[in-house]
Formats: C-alpha cells, structure tokens, sequence
C-alpha cells in the first residue's frame, strides 16, 4: 500500500450554498447562452457579435520566487492544491477554480475550459506549462474567483521554457485583479518582475496590487520598513510606476503556533476580491442591459431599413421592367431580322402568312436599313457596341430590380425577439439588480 495521505477536501459538494452574487453571475451568463433564445444567437443572427459575461472573476498573481504566491492560494482555497517551497515550484501557469469534483487538467484540457485564454498558445511553448487544479471548495469567495498561479521570477542564467515576460503580461491583460508579491527575504527585487509590473503598469495599471509577503519572517518592524523602503524606491525609479498614493499592505500566512506582531493585512486582500466581485457583478447587469438595448435598436434600425428599400423598390420597379424587356427585346430583334433575311418570300408567305408576313417586312426593313447604312468596315465595331449597350440595360435593370428586402418570417422573428427581448430578458434584470441591491442596501431605501 502506498504511505501517500489523501488529498483533503475543504468543502464537499453536497454542503455547498450558491451565494447571490453566484446566482446573478450564472443566471445572466445563461440569458447569454441560452441554446434557444440566448443573447449570443440572437445577436449572431442579426450580424452582431456579443460575448457571454464570464461567471468569475480572474485573479492574477505574481512575484518572485518563494514569494508566497502559492501558500497563499492554499490560505483562501483552505486546501492544499499547489506545491510550496523555496525551490522555483511553480514553473508554469496553473488556473485553481471551483467546481464540482476535485480534478487536475493537463494544457489542452484547460483551454477547454478556458476557450479564452487560448491565444495565449501564440507564445510558443507555453503549451505544455499549462494546467488547471479543480477544488469543491466553497471557503471565502472561492466559488466566484479563478486563480492563476505564474511562474516564480528570478534573474541571472535562469532560461524559461517559453517567452515568461510576455506571457505573464498577456494574462495580466485578461484579468480583474493582479497580486504582485514581494518576498522580503528572497529576491524582492528581482528586475524580471519589475520589467513586466512597468509593462503591466503601462497597459493596466488600475488592476496592479502590490503586498509585502512573508512579512513575518522579516525581523523586526525596522528591518520591515527597510525593506519596504528598498522596494518602493526601487519601484519609484522607474517611470511608469512612480505614481502617487502607492500602497504596499503587508501580509502572511496567520500560524496559530507562530504567533506574530506584525501587522498582518491579509484580509484586505479577500476584500479587495470581493469588491471586484461585487463590481463585475453591476458590470455584468449594466453589460446585461447594453447588449438587449443594442439588439433592439439593431432590430428596429433593420425594420426601418427594410421599409425604405420597399419604397426604393416600389420607385423604381418602372425602370428595371424597361431595361430588362429593352436588353432581351433589342437584341432578339437583331438576331431574328438577319435570320429572317436568309428566307425567301415564298418561304416567308408559308411560314407566317399574309398578315403576319407585312408586320415582319416593315420590321425586318428597319433593321436591315440600318445595317446596310453602317459602313462595312465599321460593322464589327457597331456589333461589339451594341452587345455592350444590351448588357447595360441588363446591369441597369438588376441595379433598378431594388435592395433585398425581409420576408415575412424574417420580420416576424425579429419582432419575437423584440417581445422576448423587453419581456423577459429586461425584467429579469431588474428582478436581478433587486435582488442584488437587497443584498446590501436598507430596506427603507428600496
């Protein structure tokens, strides 16, 4: 039998509660992506492309190595799922997010999951450096957070199987929240992670946190400040991160065994999570009502569109019957007065009699009239002119033939999406935001 102790599990499924900000989340993500009547399809049907909200939100964190990134990980979820040490564990890129069983994911398996994370496969190599730890855990926020574990940082011969600064910079982009991770007993400044912070700082800096980590094994309060001095110096150097009202919180992982008198603020980390949580869910309402209201008026401005072409059509439906019956009509008689020339009278008597016979005379004189008044040596250039001026009744009748207008399915289908659209997705939204806001708010003031 193997000594390997099972993996603990925080929370399991059957004990779990779907908190209100998780039911908003996944009832608006549904209206989105709903096989039937899902905002993503209506939309893709009236040639707008819209993007389902995600239901979490994207927590990045970053440091150097054995800063504590993935300890802390281990501290929120309340299970061990990443490895911790001094050595550079972390090598790749891990997503820790909730779900219903305890799974680890290899790359392919987690861009599966994460179908928008897949450019990140345009840095080559990074591939195989990915994966997804899936935990039933429910503690804190877990339920509504998606970690992304990076790789520790750190300078000198260490050579990353994959493009690291562009990468960690590219994930940056696409997440809610970044952790920046200072270890005061490690390589703090490590000029790797201050070359991508600047780089972050530039593209999405209102994102950026930086923590003081392990601020317990720092010594005393005065070795503390030194460090942090040496940090933010370090940081104010630079020109993209030499801003104002720079904060750096310091926090550890709470030991009961190892109590400590430093000031411990990791709890202002869970509240910043579930601040930008609150936040992405007024995001995902507010995005909720946008994206209804641009389907409406694109349906509306259609509508208007399609009874201006029937108008057009109407206007001008005179002039493509004219064309079109002049573009057959001229050159039908061209070709049939040469045919006709090539018969007889006699021929001609028999074939189409007295009457007719007179009527197609006087046509066939006209014609072969005009022919024979055209020099001979211009004839070629007549017949090649002619042709072209056939073909542009013809043209002049498709343009004249008016816009494609709807059918009267396609109009009706519209005006359901409409009624759907103002009955149903609408009042599920403010039946939301309600809901939302009884959260929070006193009920005197709803």
């Amino acid at each position: 039998m193997s000594g390997r102790k099972p993996r603990y599990v925080a929370n399991p499924l059957e004990s779990a509660i779907t908190t209100p900000s998780e039911r908003i989340l996944k009832e608006c993500h549904s209206l989105y992506v709903d096989s039937e009547n899902g905002l993503v399809k209506i939309a893709s049907s009236l040639g707008v492309r819209l993007l389902p909200p995600r239901k979490k939100i994207i927590v990045m964190i970053m440091g150097n190595h054995s800063a504590g990134k993935s300890s802390f990980i281990n501290w929120y979820v309340e299970e061990h799922i990443q490895k911790t040490g001094v050595a550079i564990e972390t090598q790749g890129f891990t997503f820790i997010t909730s779900g219903r069983k305890r799974e680890s994911l290899t790359g392919n398996a987690t861009l599966h999951l994460y179908p928008h994370f897949r450019p990140i496969l345009e840095f080559k190599g990074v591939m195989d450096y990915l994966s997804a730890e899936i935990s039933t855990s429910k503690q804190k926020k877990f339920s509504l957070v998606t970690f992304v574990d990076t790789p520790g940082l750190v300078d000198g011969d260490m050579i990353y199987p994959f493009d690291v600064n562009s990468a960690i910079t590219w994930l940056g982009e696409q997440a809610d929240l970044i952790f920046v991770f200072f270890d005061p007993m490690g390589q703090a400044l490590c000029k790797r992670t201050l070359n991508i912070v600047e780089k972050l700082s530039d593209k999405c800096g209102d994102k950026l946190l930086f923590y003081l980590s392990k601020a317990d094994e720092a010594g005393k309060e005065t070795d503390r400040q030194r460090v942090m001095m040496q940090i933010v110096q370090e940081l104010c150097r630079r020109p993209g991160l030499n801003k104002c009202g720079f904060e750096m919180p310091t926090i550890y992982i709470p030991n009961p065994q190892k109590p400590s008198r430093c000031v411990n603020q990791i709890d202002s980390v869970c509240q910043t999570i579930e601040k930008t949580i609150n936040q992405a869910v007024q995001k995902t309402l507010d995005q909720l009502e946008k994206d209804s209201d641009l389907i409406c008026s694109t349906i509306i401005n259609k509508l208007e569109q399609d009874r201006a072409d029937v108008s057009f059509n109407r206007s001008v439906r005179l002039h493509s019957v004219l064309c079109l019956a002049l573009g057959f009509f001229l050159p039908f008689l061209f070709i049939l007065s040469f045919i006709v020339s090539t018969f007889s009278k006699e021929q001609l008597h028999d074939l189409l009699g007295e009457g007719n016979l007179s009527k197609g005379s006087k046509t066939d004189g006209v014609v072969m009239y005009l022919w024979e008044w055209i020099p001979e040596d211009k004839q070629v250039v007549f017949v090649i002119s002619f042709g072209a001026f056939c073909y542009l009744l013809l043209f002049l009748a498709k343009y004249f033939a008016g816009n494609k207008t709807l059918t009267k399915k396609e109009k009706r289908k519209m005006m359901e999406y409409m009624d759907y659209i103002q009955d149903i997705v609408k009042t599920k939204k403010a039946k939301l935001y309600e809901w939302y806001l009884q959260q929070c708010a006193a009920e005197q003031d709803l």
